[in-house]
């Protein structure tokens, strides 16, 4: 039972460090101008260098859901839909969902290693020592650079991952090119589209977050660093499936 006691005020202290965390980077947003050139740093280096893997993962990713889509239906389920079943896997679920996996695996890892061989090195000590808000300075430019970026790869991801969808369905399924893009446009309704871009907002705020984290709490050398940056990963991972099926609810309900 104290067992018990003391796991449930582990977790509580956790979410309210995090909640802290949070607030903190909410009353530091008006200096956000003040660090816009570091701000668009991180946009290319969350952002841009991203593009190529979200692609390339998006390609076979949509490849993936029109073979199962048309294995799946294949003697009872009309061509039209396999399209229709790229374009709302994409939009719905897969795009924001793979992108958040896939860029946290890469961005969260390395916000929590960078932040987290500043602290072991004591240079955020020596920023508040110099009267710097290491939050303002670090932390904000990196989340808000995580909200904007995560819905634009997701639009690259999903925009992609359509192409890989009728790449297979015209060269290998033999679905004609008409067909396959009637489908596209079939039933669609616009809150396919933005409850994934929602969801990737929040994604993106998630992963830069527990980056930011984890990295500001490392201790113990670089030991602690690859603690931290491992952390940083699994945490983001498992918030991110958590908040897919909450925002699923919020939005598609």
């Amino acid at each position: 039972m104290l067992a018990l006691k003391e796991k449930f005020l582990d977790v509580m202290e956790y979410v309210g460090s995090v909640l802290i965390l949070l607030w903190q980077v909410l009353l530091n947003l008006r200096g956000l101008y003040r660090k816009f050139g570091f701000f668009i740093e991180q946009i290319h280096s969350q952002g841009v260098k991203s593009i190529s893997i979200v692609i390339f993962t998006s390609v076979f990713m949509g490849m993936v859901t029109a073979y199962q889509a048309y294995y799946q239906g294949q003697n009872y389920m009309p061509d039209v839909y396999i399209g229709m079943a790229v374009t709302k896997a994409l939009f719905i679920e897969l795009g924001p969902l793979i992108v958040g996996l896939v860029i946290a695996g890469r961005v969260a890892s390395s916000i929590a290693a960078e932040l987290g061989t500043m602290k072991v090195t004591e240079q955020i000590d020596a920023l508040e020592a110099l009267a710097i808000n290491p939050i303002e300075h670090l932390v904000v430019p990196r989340v808000f650079a995580g909200i904007i970026v995560l819905p634009i790869l997701t639009i690259i991801a999903e925009f992609t991952g359509i192409i890989g969808g009728w790449m297979l369905s015209v060269y290998s399924l033999n679905i004609s090119h008409a067909v396959f893009w009637r489908g596209v446009r079939l039933d669609y309704i616009p809150i396919t589209l933005y409850g994934g871009l929602i969801k990737s907002m929040t994604f993106g705020l998630t992963l830069t977050l527990m980056g930011c984290f984890y990295g500001l709490r490392a201790k113990g050398g670089a030991e602690g660093v690859g603690e931290a940056t491992t952390k940083a990963v699994i945490s983001s991972t498992i918030l991110i499936l958590f908040l897919d099926y909450v925002v699923s609810r919020l939005v598609f309900d």
